[in-house]
């Protein structure tokens, strides 16, 4: 990284972080972008041109992680299928436990103000289906990728979330890396009752006369 994305770099995390302060202090609706950009020491154009909206400034974190973590992954093209999805799982975690009180602050935010937590959700969603075409460019082509990398995308983004609530609501009590470990060990043993067709039940049956 050259010295001009180092300081784009430095500016843009000092923006985020001086955002969360006041939004922390004065509440999301009462910040405004003037204030953000006065305690940061830059101009509002200056500001917008590295976060377009606030809810952008509050998921920069999260954006991050997320982001990272299916980069990572693309640059690992040897890598197994199970231990990669493992990998970006733990990934994901490893980076959200570094900041902990960013990420409380996030899921409070996202429960206060609708916007912020419809954009939450659209990261989400485009961490879902970024992995999955990933997931499908390493799949055998037999008609079955897409919807196996979907399906398996979808597995991944519910064990991260189900793992930060479960993280974010019991501060102090546990781990992420633990429970996302816990969580994949039971995918894998049958310990989680998923639905299965009954005994003698075909996927095609419900085609026959």
């Amino acid at each position: 990284m050259g010295l001009r994305e180092v300081k784009r770099e430095r500016t843009r995390r000092l923006i985020a972080d001086k955002a969360f302060e006041l939004f922390n202090d004065n509440g999301f609706g009462r910040t405004t972008v003037e204030q953000i950009a006065a305690a940061a020491e830059v101009g509002p154009s200056t500001l917008y041109r590295y976060f377009p909206t606030k809810e952008t400034l509050v998921l920069e974190f999260v954006d991050d992680c997320l982001a990272e973590a299916v980069n990572w992954f693309r640059e690992q093209p040897e890598l197994e299928l199970p231990d990669g999805l493992r990998a970006v799982i733990e990934r994901v975690l490893d980076q959200l436990e570094s900041n902990p009180g960013r990420v409380r602050a996030v899921f409070e935010l996202a429960e206060q103000t609708g916007s912020v937590s419809a954009h939450l959700n659209e990261l989400i969603w485009r961490f879902r289906t970024d992995l999955a075409d990933e997931l499908t460019l390493r799949l055998p082509a037999d008609g079955q990728s897409e919807f196996v990398a979907a399906l398996s995308a979808g597995i991944a983004m519910n064990i991260i979330e189900t793992v930060v609530r479960v993280w974010v609501e019991t501060p102090g009590t546990t781990a992420a890396q633990p429970l996302a470990r816990q969580a994949m060990d039971l995918l894998s043993t049958g310990g989680i009752p998923l639905p299965v067709a009954p005994d003698g039940v075909s996927d095609n049956s419900s085609h026959e006369s």
